[in-house]
């Protein structure tokens, strides 16, 4: 695997916990060997980059820095990356993406260049484009990035005749699901599927119990008619339900007392 593939690999890992922030995978790499490895942290915490460098400690000097996206150039939370990384006496970068925030969207790599550094951008740029259209989106229009999920038979029907089947897909398709679950900020399902399903919406690993981080379940319900005794009501993390002024204030206070 190379480098840049092991930083890809880092970033997939981190999808999902890093949210407002991308989730980003870097590579230290010096005469071959693999100084140190990172990835993007919670909110507020180390980036990708500074978790490489922190590895890799006095031994940081001179290698090669494998990132899957531009090193930030600004103070947020956290100080600037690009600091750090020339701070530490990187000899190259090598950027799979340019930070589509257009805060940084190649000030990053311009400051790097200024200082000496080698920079080379392009390796794995699929890979990274796929890692970075939500947050890409969401940067520059302030829209979320939708995924419409729906499951048909190969005879392109949604439910059995009866209504009695539980699912109509398979192991593996349910395992993508809870992938995409895992990755995103909100899980969004209309009342009637609460009624004719009561899913958990829950984000769940291999073994199918819920993981520390939940998405939020967002149910449209116009009337207030998601069940008190709903599973999702009940489950790890929030739950917000969308409504009218159809909605009975009795309706409306009991939910909100269920959670």
């Amino acid at each position: 695997m190379t480098p840049m593939k092991r930083a890809v690999s880092l970033a997939r890992e981190a999808m999902g916990t890093t949210s407002p922030n991308p989730a980003v995978g870097a590579v230290l790499v010096k005469d071959g060997v693999v100084l140190g490895t990172g990835h993007t942290q919670l909110p507020g915490s180390h980036h990708a980059e500074i978790e490489a460098l922190l590895m890799a400690g006095d031994s940081s000097r001179g290698p090669t820095l494998y990132t899957t996206l531009e090193p930030c150039c600004i103070f947020g939370r956290t100080p600037p990356c690009t600091q750090a990384i020339i701070a530490a006496g990187v000899a190259e970068v090598q950027v799979a993406a340019i930070d589509p925030n257009p805060r940084v969207a190649g000030n990053g790599v311009t400051e790097l260049q200024a200082s000496g550094l080698q920079v080379s951008l392009g390796d794995e740029a699929e890979a990274a484009r796929e890692l970075y259209e939500a947050f890409a989106k969401h940067i520059n229009t302030k829209l979320p990035f939708i995924t419409a999920k729906f499951a048909m038979s190969l005879d392109g029907k949604i439910a059995t005749e009866t209504g009695d089947s539980k699912w109509v897909t398979g192991p593996q398709a349910r395992g993508i699901v809870q992938q995409l679950r895992r990755e995103c900020d909100a899980v969004m399902v209309g009342i009637n599927t609460v009624l004719a399903d009561d899913p958990q919406l829950t984000a769940r690993d291999d073994q199918g119990t819920p993981l520390t981080r939940q998405p939020l379940r967002v149910v449209l319900d116009s009337q207030c008619r998601t069940p008190l005794d709903a599973r999702l009501l009940r489950k790890p993390g929030h739950t917000l339900i969308i409504t009218s002024s159809k909605a009975i204030g009795q309706q409306v206070d009991q939910l909100k007392h269920a959670g």
